[in-house]
């Protein structure tokens, strides 16, 4: 990568990364804590992310906190990768033009223009003992999937070569990702003041809630 281009680019990514944070800054303040039964499935896009970290947003953060920054983060490394592989990647191009041509032509998408805060999550709650669900947005979408007819089988020559043009880039996307990670420790101190003052006063009236109601589970007002 050439010295102009990679500045073109780093300038690029700070203002995403700017837009990015701003984005998320403006959500915090409307977050409200979940009262639905909680996942036991834990979020492989936040768990132990680097960029949350970077960020200031410790694992101790309510997981939609968390969720709102890391889609859109990804939103930008994903957006990166597509214009380098545009650029370098022809038949890892081609397979991804072929899969998106497909998709286009599913009758039910509903992973679609989902808010940054939903997006990558599971499209159906954790099911309950004995309560099974009568469907699921997810067998849904997988039977109308079911339908397409496969693409055409790949030579062992252009699998080998498709797995190559697919490693470098997954190595395009650690050298974004890093590149993220720097420019985001400039915003840590605006990230955790939204998050002291928006978030951290619901999870403490929870708290207290909770504890009061475990000091008196008989209130004589309710008797």
């Amino acid at each position: 990568m050439s010295a102009p281009y990679a500045g073109a680019v780093e300038r690029s990514l700070e203002t995403q990364v700017d837009q990015a944070v701003e984005a998320w800054l403006r959500w915090v303040p409307r977050w409200e804590p979940s009262t639905h039964r909680g996942r036991t499935a834990p979020c492989r896009r936040c768990l132990g992310s680097p960029v949350l970290s970077a960020a200031g947003i410790g694992s101790n953060v309510p997981h939609g906190v968390q969720h709102g920054l890391s889609t859109r983060i990804k939103t930008i490394v994903d957006h990166a990768v597509a214009e380098y592989t545009a650029r370098n990647l022809p038949m890892l191009q081609g397979e991804l033009d072929q899969q998106a041509d497909r998709n286009r032509s599913r009758g039910y998408r509903p992973t679609e223009d989902l808010e940054p805060e939903y997006e990558g999550l599971p499209l159906d709650p954790d099911p309950i003992p004995g309560a099974p669900f009568l469907f699921t947005i997810a067998g849904m979408a997988d039977e109308d999937a079911a339908e397409m007819p496969p693409l055409p089988p790949l030579s062992d020559e252009a699998k080998a070569a498709l797995r190559r043009e697919v490693s470098l880039a997954d190595d395009y996307a650690n050298v974004v990702g890093r590149e993220i990670c720097g420019l985001l420790l400039r915003h840590r101190l605006r990230v955790q003041a939204a998050i002291a003052e928006y978030v951290e006063p619901q999870i403490e009236a929870m708290l207290a809630e909770l504890t009061e109601q475990l000091d008196s589970p008989f209130d004589p007002d309710t008797l």
